[in-house]
């Protein structure tokens, strides 16, 4: 299934898509020799309309079988549906761009300065979050360019109802979306979609990204979003309802967001403390566990053989607290990794003078931490946390949807953008 100039084909059907990616870069030079192009309200305009239809119910049908699987409230949606709204995007583009949206005279050197789009990007999306490969197709129009984006496996369609959607409200976007179902095992369609853009956007893993990069010559721009890790850091000082709203995040996203929290650091030496604050969580994850409902069968019958084989092999220092799906495992070591995901978390112990030291060896990897503490002691660990390479310092909902912030330290509006320069 491909959307191509605002229709939805069936190309399983009638074995077409080869054509369709043979005829884009002449279809998207078509578009760019045009002298008027898409303008940033149009897009807003659009966005905001197909805002008020999903929340008047008008897709249900694809949205609440979406919040059932992925086991995230109507709450949690709500907040992510928001973000296609006219103030939030006008919001974004003001943090963004800022200055960039107007054209910029330098009377010293003689010289105009204006943001212009990169011209075409291919998105390749990851499949993690249902509509997060519709929302990078917008940010790539809000930034004006001519927009291909390659599914990722296994996607549910959501994303070019989405879009194809999006066009029916502004007809002018057809020429500026184009959404192909093509596997990652076809590099030779790839390497094809990815000759006719500027730009690669790549969502996912280091796997994803260096494939990526292989698709490319020195003529294109690779922009990776990573897969990263997140975790939250705590003190002593930290209170029972911040180990819940932490909980509650843990249950929440299932830990399947780059913003989620995998573990929990306490910033102490002390062995006993770190197993205090293990079991306090422990007690806060049940609550919420309970009142969230369930995580997906599948996964804590996956987890649960995990689980009971780390009981069997458990070493000295470790404990494993185990009760209705949800766990969490106390540590000795204070290495930073992945967990088990589903609701179960490690709790290791990491002094603040080691900060530096043990997580400046995963650069590149590190977005977000939950900060638990005394307000007093928030500063200093703010700083050491931010010298490790960490960009986001939050409170417990560690996956709050905000506009204006920035996507792994990086506004993709600007990385999407370029400075034109234009002589007296």
């Amino acid at each position: 299934m491909i959307l191509f100039n605002g229709e939805i084909i069936n190309t399983k059907a009638i074995n077409l898509e080869e054509k369709y990616i043979d005829s884009l870069y002449d279809r998207c030079v078509e578009t760019l020799n045009q002298p008027v192009q898409i303008t940033r309200g149009q897009v807003i305009g659009a966005c905001d309309r197909l805002y008020h239809r999903v929340m008047a119910g008008e897709f249900n049908e694809y949205i609440w079988p979406l919040l059932t699987v992925a086991d995230i409230s109507y709450e949690r949606f709500r907040e992510m549906a928001e973000l296609f709204s006219r103030e939030e995007l006008e919001y974004k583009c003001r943090v963004e761009l800022g200055e960039w949206t107007e054209p910029l005279a330098d009377l010293k050197c003689g010289i105009s300065r204006r943001v212009c789009p990169l011209g075409i990007l291919l998105h390749i999306a990851a499949g993690n979050v249902d509509g997060l490969p519709a929302y990078s197709v917008i940010e790539g129009l809000l930034a004006g360019n001519i927009n291909i984006l390659k599914l990722p496996a296994g996607d549910s369609g959501f994303s070019v109802k989405l879009l194809s959607e999006l066009v029916k409200e502004e007809p002018a976007l057809a020429e500026y979306i184009y959404v192909f179902d093509v596997p990652s095992t076809e590099t030779a369609t790839l390497r094809k979609l990815a000759e006719v853009a500027d730009a690669v956007v790549v969502w996912g893993g280091d796997e994803a990204v260096n494939a990526a990069r292989h698709l490319t010559d020195e003529k294109t721009k690779v922009i990776a979003w990573g897969h990263k890790l997140s975790f939250a850091y705590v003190t002593e000082a930290v209170t029972d309802e911040e180990l819940y709203g932490l909980a509650r995040h843990v249950c929440e996203t299932n830990q399947v967001l780059c913003s989620s929290c995998q573990g929990i650091y306490v910033g102490t030496r002390s062995p006993e403390v770190v197993a205090q604050t293990g079991q306090r969580f422990f007690e806060q994850l049940k609550k919420a566990n309970a009142a969230c409902g369930k995580a997906d069968p599948g996964m804590r019958g996956r987890n649960s053989i995990r689980i009971y084989n780390d009981l069997l092999e458990a070493e000295e220092g470790q404990t494993i607290l185990n009760d209705e799906g949800v766990s969490v495992h106390i540590k000795s070591d204070s290495r930073l990794e992945i967990s088990y995901l589903f609701r179960n978390v490690w709790v290791k112990g990491l002094p603040s003078e080691n900060i530096i030291t043990e997580l400046k060896k995963h650069k590149g990897h590190l977005q977000s931490c939950a900060l638990l503490c005394a307000e007093e002691e928030r500063p200093l660990l703010a700083e050491l946390l931010v010298k490790a390479g960490l960009v986001r310092i939050t409170g417990a909902d560690m996956s709050a949807s905000e506009s204006g912030g920035a996507h792994d330290g990086m506004y993709p509006l600007r990385e999407y953008s370029r400075i034109v320069e234009t002589g007296q």
